[in-house]
């Protein structure tokens, strides 16, 4: 699998023009700046102009049933991973899809599908990847990017094209229903995922101290409470937040 890449020196959003002007293919569209960029629910991506990559791709797998659609987003972490893992070590995937380094966020992908009799027709994977910005500005808690942690800037075009390399790798491992070996390197690679207990956030306001256990197929992430070892609670998307 390969990707037409486009580049567009500004948009409101990548995500949005691939469901404008994407078709039948798989493409790569990347931007210096996004007028209307946007992280998951209505957080905003914080992003100075021509420092940092901002770029979706348009995927149409084939195969991958609705129910387990979170596959694309285990392989979309995973190729961010690879290619970061080139650069520098501590990179971690934070459930379900940012990119930690320790405990700061340097990525961050939104990812919208379309379904068609119960299987998934098209996934747009909006990533936000923080490259050469130097400072951040905005009441995010905890950015982080490549040059901060490498002390200088990095070819942003080149490291598009080794992420390029890397998510049409584990497309293929998609489309071979290889799903095991994708599932296994997302679990190991997991953020917190050390045996110890670490403090959540639930959504009425409370607290919860647990150890992280995993994450189903599904998606939903299992933790063990640390006041009950023998227990094991699930949670969905927006249903838990870690605690920085």
């Amino acid at each position: 699998m390969s990707f037409k890449i486009i580049f567009l020196s500004e948009t409101d959003s990548t995500n949005r023009w691939l469901k404008e002007h994407g078709g039948d293919e798989d493409l790569l569209v990347w931007t210096d700046f996004q007028t209307a960029g946007r992280g998951c629910g209505s957080n905003h991506w914080e992003s100075q102009q021509g420092r940092n990559l901002l770029f979706s791709v348009l995927l149409h797998p084939r195969g991958v049933e609705a129910h387990a659609q979170f596959i694309l987003s285990m392989a979309n972490a995973m190729a961010l991973k690879a290619a970061l893992d080139e650069l520098t070590d501590g990179i971690e995937v934070k459930w379900p899809n940012d990119i930690y380094w320790h405990d700061r966020k340097l990525a961050g992908t939104l990812i919208e599908t379309t379904l068609s009799s119960n299987h998934v027709k098209t996934c747009i994977l909006g990533t936000g990847l923080n490259v050469n910005q130097s400072a951040f500005h905005s009441d995010a808690p905890n950015p982080v990017s490549l040059c901060q942690i490498l002390g200088h800037s990095t070819d942003r075009e080149a490291l598009l094209q080794h992420i390029a390399h890397h998510l049409s790798a584990y497309m293929e491992l998609v489309e071979q229903r290889r799903w095991d070996d994708i599932r296994g390197r997302y679990r190991q690679a997991l953020y917190r995922r050390d045996g110890q207990p670490h403090w959540f956030r639930l959504p009425d306001g409370s607290r919860l101290l647990a150890k992280l256990k995993g994450v189903e197929d599904g998606g939903s992430l299992l933790l063990v409470p640390q006041d009950n070892k023998h227990k094991e609670l699930r949670f969905g998307f927006k249903e838990i937040q870690f605690i920085i």
